[in-house]
């Protein structure tokens, strides 16, 4: 019963935020059990173009980190914020989701080039959680309990407690960066006088995603508790 309940609340995560948050999950499970090593998995141009390890391109977004609690808080805001742009503002465009994914990969691959990254899923996140507090201005967010925000600052907070951990901050700055150039080409320009949108997502992708019905039983996660957790907690304005 506990199996079945558990695998009906599984199936209700909308597909991309499933697969993605799975494969990560998976990824990290098989270097935990030495199956694999990071070294099959990072980032590096010259074993892509010239050993056509092209799977190099896909599994250094997957990589977090050895269990602990740096992959854990990535975890929760890779799988929070996804979940809540696609229920959200990607609600039945999940081609466009997509899109949006395959935009910010290869952003992100080519600027990770110059700096010399290894690893691009957290940059990942932060593009995730950049997008959503930009639709979202008028969430107030609450970290750890200390810090009161709106949700445009959120990536912000996290680049400064990232730096507190120690951390680098040009992960942070990089998935602020691709993040805020899809938004401007997604939301700002073709709305300024004389723009348009840039950014369309091809046919062939919308034939693989998109569905012409939804459920109309399912029941998507509420945006104005984002975060869900108490570094993450927010509230729209005004309701």
């Amino acid at each position: 019963m506990a199996y079945q309940t558990l695998q009906q609340e599984y199936l209700q995560i909308p597909i991309v935020t499933r697969a993605y948050t799975t494969a990560c999950v998976l990824t990290t499970a098989a270097v935990q059990l030495e199956i694999i090593t990071p070294f099959q998995l990072y980032f590096n141009p010259d074993l892509i173009l010239r050993n056509y390890q092209v799977w190099r391109l896909i599994t250094n977004f997957l990589f977090f980190g050895p269990v602990g609690f740096n992959f854990l808080f990535n975890m929760i805001f890779l799988y929070r914020y996804c979940r809540m742009l696609e229920e959200g503002s990607f609600r039945g465009r999940t081609a466009d989701f997509v899109f949006m994914f395959l935009f910010g990969g290869l952003l992100m691959t080519i600027f990770g080039t110059f700096v010399s990254l290894v690893f691009l899923g957290q940059a990942f996140t932060i593009m995730l959680v950049y997008v959503w507090s930009r639709r979202n201005p008028n969430v107030r967010m609450n970290f750890f309990g200390l810090l009161n925000f709106q949700a445009p600052f959120l990536p912000w907070v996290l680049m400064g407690f990232s730096l507190l951990l120690g951390n680098s901050i040009i992960v942070d700055l990089l998935g602020i960066a691709v993040g805020h150039v899809y938004f401007f080409l997604e939301d700002v320009f073709p709305n300024q006088p004389g723009g348009g949108r840039w950014l369309k997502t091809p046919s062939i992708i919308k034939m693989l995603f998109d569905t012409p019905e939804e459920d109309a039983n399912y029941n998507p996660l509420p945006e104005e508790r984002p975060g869900g957790f108490a570094w993450g907690e927010g509230q729209r304005l005004g309701g």
